[in-house]
């Protein structure tokens, strides 16, 4: 054969070749992975406490994964209850969700494997947790990642996982056990004699008699701020006294994914001398916001770039809501260093307007219309006043969730079909939760039909803020931008005595758990199921957030 024929077939085998291949989709990659869920003792800061581990770590191992990957994770129980593991934010089969009860899974006996199967169909910032009694307090947390199948448009020269949690030497059953036998156990910021003189001082003895009549009249106490106290506050399973320390080299884009796995803690976080630049949310990327502080509710997670120029170690800060300790982490360019530790700030105090009480209404509803996520109140002289009150200081910004834009256009901006309603409420005194009035125990599920729009209104009937969060969905903040950019979170934290707007598109067939992402809240009822089934003849199909 003449060799230009034979060249002229190859290129044409090879051409056809080529043809067919691109007519056959790419193979998903498997990223398979082993955890086993087992109790060990845990020693922090000198205190050894059983806990309960995955893999022996506290906090488990990171789980990282691409866009597109099929993942498999063998999970093994070496517990004494019945365990799950829960995969937070990800979008999957309802028997893969990891709730026991709810879509067919049944839990992960002592001494069983349960294999989870899914595809990866997003990308971003993630984290898994046990979904069974309070086996999440005792230790089984950890991060997730998925890096995305293309290009990510956030550009990084660095990548720092950073984990906070709030770590106790008491049983999780027994700290429940405390909250229902008197729900103030753990207040130890109660106002003083100090305090009402100081107040008499500064408003007058009338407008202070009257304050303290209005919240013995409801059997409340403004300084309730976290219902549970003496936590040690973790980085990445290390105390402040453990230094966790992150790398850079001065000039560096870092990019820190900052996620809160605390059981009940709000954490105020901040990096004296450095600006973040917020980049995600719940693992959704936003157009870039520049802050000096941001409040991040359990179960929420912000990716922040920050370029640290100088040669030094600077300390990432984070305060619980009721200043009852810190967590501290350090960012440096060489091992060994250590970033000094901030002045503390002051415990804030409820107001009036906390309860939905502002103008002397005292039927205990919420007020309407979305207080934007954190918008600080008016506060008095002296102590800073009102939930949302960090004591940022002047001239600098702390993060609000007006500030969230979509960094990619929403899917679907269609208006609302119908709009539905929760109520937060609860009982302090018997602690007690409830949605819509109802314990878990009580509730018939949220029934929605496949890919309805729905219009999710929350009215915060309680003097506790409340981190709601949604399996199976992410949600869009109606947050006052426009439709097309309105923010996708899985976790939406409702301020005390207000509502917040939020909405939903119903295009996950299935059975999802809903509720509060504090964890004594929803052992303690404020929990209800969503079902979301296919309309007539439809087939439901999946849905890239």
């Amino acid at each position: 054969m003449h060799p230009m024929h034979h060249h002229t077939i190859v290129t044409w085998f090879g051409l056809l070749l080529a043809m067919l291949m691109a007519t056959v989709p790419a193979r998903a990659a498997t990223a398979e992975f082993s955890l086993e869920l087992s109790p060990r003792k845990v020693t922090i800061d000198g205190r050894t406490a059983d806990a309960l581990t995955i893999n022996g770590t506290l906090p488990g191992p990171l789980l990282r994964f691409r866009e597109g990957d099929d993942v498999v994770i063998h999970v093994t129980s070496r517990m004494k209850d019945l365990s799950a593991l829960h995969w937070h934010g990800l979008l999957v089969p309802p028997g893969m969700d990891g709730v026991p009860g709810l879509g067919g899974f049944k839990g992960i006996a002592p001494g069983e494997t349960f294999t989870y199967r899914f595809r990866a169909r997003q990308s971003g910032t993630y984290w898994y947790h046990a979904h069974s009694g309070t086996q999440e307090q005792a230790g089984l947390y950890a991060p997730l990642i998925i890096d995305p199948q293309d290009a990510d448009p956030i550009q990084a020269q660095r990548d720092h996982v950073i984990l906070l949690s709030d770590f106790t030497t008491e049983d999780g059953s027994e700290i429940l056990r405390n909250l229902k036998g008197n729900h103030e156990y753990y207040n130890r910021g109660r106002r003083t004699a100090g305090d009402f003189v100081r107040d008499t001082r500064e408003k007058g003895l009338g407008p202070t008699l009257k304050d303290r009549a209005d919240w013995g009249d409801m059997r409340m106490d403004p300084t309730d701020l976290a219902d549970v106290s003496g936590y040690t506050f973790l980085v990445n399973g290390k105390s402040p006294a453990g230094n966790w320390t992150g790398l850079f080299t001065p000039g560096e884009r870092v990019r820190l994914r900052i996620i809160n796995g605390s059981a009940m803690s709000f954490m105020d976080v901040r990096i004296p001398g450095l600006k973040m630049i917020v980049v995600q949310a719940d693992g959704q990327n936003v157009e870039p916001v520049v802050v000096d502080e941001f409040r991040i509710a359990p179960a929420e997670t912000y990716d922040v770039i920050v370029t640290p120029r100088d040669d030094r170690a600077y300390t990432l800060f984070a305060e619980p809501i009721d200043r009852s300790g810190y967590a501290a982490a350090t960012l440096a360019p060489r091992d060994g260093m250590r970033g000094e530790i901030p002045e503390r700030r002051p415990r804030t105090i409820l107001t009036m307007e906390d309860m939905g009480m502002a103008h002397g209404d005292h039927a205990g509803h919420a007020g309407h219309g979305n207080h934007a996520g954190h918008e600080p109140a008016v506060a008095t002289p002296g102590r800073p006043s009102g939930w949302a009150d960090a004591s940022t200081p002047k001239g600098q910004r702390a993060l609000r969730y007006a500030d969230l834009r979509s960094l990619t256009p929403q899917p679907d901006t269609r208006a609302a079909e119908r709009e539905i309603t929760v109520r937060l409420g609860g009982s302090m005194k018997r602690y007690i939760w409830t949605l819509n009035g109802q314990t878990m125990a009580d509730a018939e599920p949220v029934s929605l039909k496949f890919n309805e729009r729905i219009k999710l209104t929350f009215i915060n009937e309680t003097m506790m803020a409340h981190p709601m969060h949604l399996h199976g969905m992410f949600v869009q903040l109606l947050n006052g931008q426009p439709a097309e950019r309105l923010p996708s979170k899985h976790t939406v934290t409702i301020e005390p005595g207000k509502s917040y707007t939020v909405m939903l598109t119903a295009n996950e067939p299935g059975e999802w758990a809903f509720h509060c992402h504090l964890l004594y809240h929803m052992a303690s009822g404020m929990m209800t199921r969503v079902t979301v089934g296919p309309l007539q003849g439809e087939q439901p199909t999946a849905h890239h957030p």
